[in-house]
């Protein structure tokens, strides 16, 4: 979910090409002839599922990154090289399947008009499995989430090594979780209503109880997007009353940036709370998992029900008024909102210092025995 370079969430060009352009970009820019080809949901940019008649892998995401973050050429280079090295740590991320010239991303102009946009495209190997949103999640899982999360960055931040990081200091982008305090300027979207009440609310407990502690929370390189839709899992076991998964892929690194460890965790937990009908218990177990490689400190612990709140204002914020610029997409775009309304709002009425109680409780238990 990205947003465009700094403070500017949406004001980008999404890239509009159709199924029969895209095959033959395949074809022009990494010599590979399609044989089907399919679009596929996406935020701000444009991605495709491809096949192609080739030997070996012969499935692929065309990736078209908008026109706006396309003039960033270092920070999409960082995000490639990451998805590299974590498939080299073991990691199921994608890679790229290199252009005709042996590069990993190209500049393409978006049709043959002159003055016509440009965007920045990939292929990357496309990864099987099903989107965490379409399970019914279980405390094994969630507890997997947890780990995966917090061993992602942990490796980032300890051993990913590329001249092209440094673009990962994004100061005033909208996603980072530091930058709750800027969507004062776009809650305008919200009209006026209950839902803006709770997200002002919000906004100001970020701004004077979080934005101060930054300082005393370890810093980290975040992934900054691990939702329920961009983790892929597959089943395990035969067990249809108690299936086992595994998480097979992790995609979209478009929100990659610095940050802090109790982010990850705190945009982990906002996320798999968004499709459980139990939304309260779902931290426990991702904390839980986080903290098996990752413990927190007690200052990072104090400070999550507000990150958890802060993402979830960020997210039906900037969709509301992402969905005002692109009505065309407003049904993809307000996925979130469909139910994190409800569940931000239900956190609210029963109260932080409760909803942190049944997290720290569920994750206390798993120092007992092993996850469920």
């Amino acid at each position: 979910m990205s947003s465009g370079k700094d403070c500017q969430p949406q004001t980008l060009t999404k890239p509009a090409l159709g199924e029969r352009e895209a095959a033959e970009l395949v074809d022009r820019v990494f010599g590979l002839k399609v044989s089907w080809i399919g679009s596929l949901p996406s935020y701000d940019d444009q991605n495709f599922h491809v096949r192609v008649s080739a030997e070996g892998a012969d499935e692929y995401v065309l990736k078209i990154t908008n026109s706006e973050d396309s003039q960033a050429p270092d920070l999409i280079e960082a995000q490639t090289q990451a998805m590299m090295f974590l498939s080299a740590e073991g990691f199921p991320s994608a890679t790229p399947y290199l252009t005709k010239d042996g590069n990993i991303m190209s500049l393409e102009s978006g049709d043959t008009r002159p003055g016509s946009k440009k965007y920045m495209v990939r292929l990357l190997t496309y990864l099987p499995g099903t989107p965490v949103a379409k399970i019914a999640t279980n405390a094994q899982i969630l507890y997997e989430i947890g780990r995966l999360a917090a061993s992602v960055d942990k490796v980032l931040s300890e051993k990913f090594q590329h001249p092209s990081v440094k673009s990962l200091h994004r100061g005033q982008f909208i996603w980072n979780l530091a930058n709750v305090p800027l969507l004062d300027q776009y809650i305008y979207a919200l009209g006026q209503n209950k839902y803006r009440a709770v997200v002002e609310q919000v906004i100001e407990q970020f701004k004077d109880k979080v934005i101060p502690k930054l300082s005393s929370f370890r810093a980290c390189i975040n992934h900054g997007d691990l939702n329920d839709h961009n983790i892929l899992v597959d089943s395990s076991s035969a067990s249809l009353e108690n299936p086992q998964y595994r998480v097979s892929g992790i995609l979209d690194f478009s929100d990659m940036s610095y940050g802090y460890y109790v982010f990850e965790v705190a945009i982990a937990i906002m996320y798999m709370m968004i499709e459980s009908p139990d939304p309260l218990s779902v931290g426990g177990h991702v904390l839980a998992g986080f903290e098996s490689v990752v413990p927190l400190t007690t200052e990072e612990r104090d400070a999550l029900f507000l990150l958890v709140s802060g993402r979830f204002a960020q997210s039906l914020v900037i969709a509301a008024h992402t969905a005002l610029l692109y009505p065309e997409n407003k049904e993809y775009l307000t996925i979130t909102a469909k139910t994190g309304w409800k569940h931000l709002m239900t956190m609210f009425e029963v109260g932080q210092e409760a909803v942190k109680k049944t997290w720290f409780e569920t994750a206390q238990a798993y120092t007992q025995h092993a996850p469920a």
